[in-house]
């Protein structure tokens, strides 16, 4: 049966006769038979865990497996909260949205922004409505400030296309 990639060898699971042995306080006690290494890990109480199996001979260390195990979690935890992607949602409105369907917009907004999404707020034109830039520009600034508590402006009113203005807005 083939041993996963992930896995560490622990006590009687080290396969080598010989081994090099780094103490629980971190000193080095040379190579050793793994059986008087074994013998050592028991005197002090803990366990004889192999660090690096590649080497020769592999290098095992005598300390609380347990532990080992809780920290080596918690350290690829923390490597994947900071590596977790925030996602960009996006709300669409248009220039003469009117104020009740702008209010439920908003509040989708605000929902995303409690769930540490960025938000992308784009105002799509149509037709004669190009003439209107500005209202567009506005809607913008006014939803910004209605969120105001809960996110701030990355990137303020810009102009995407020919009949799209967008900004981001991320949370606080």
């Amino acid at each position: 049966m083939a041993k996963k990639p992930d896995e560490v060898r622990v006590n009687e699971r080290i396969v080598s006769r010989t081994v090099r042995v780094i103490s629980s306080e971190g000193n080095q006690l040379g190579i050793i038979p793994i059986l008087e290494a074994l013998r050592i890990a028991r005197e002090e109480g803990l366990d004889l865990v192999e660090v690096a199996p590649n080497a020769d001979p592999p290098v095992c260390r005598v300390m609380d497996y347990g532990k080992f195990k809780y920290q080596t979690s918690k350290k690829s935890q923390e490597a994947r909260k900071k590596t977790k992607a925030f996602q960009l949602k996006e709300i669409k409105v248009r220039p003469h949205t009117e104020e009740h369907d702008l209010g439920f917009k908003v509040k989708a907004l605000r929902k995303f922004l409690e769930n540490k999404n960025r938000v992308k707020v784009t105002v799509t034109f149509r037709g004669r409505e190009m003439a209107y830039l500005n209202v567009g520009r506005e809607l913008l600034k006014s939803i910004a400030e209605e969120v105001s508590d809960q996110g701030g402006v990355e990137q303020e009113p810009l102009q995407e296309a020919r009949n799209r203005m967008s900004m981001v807005i991320v949370p606080k």
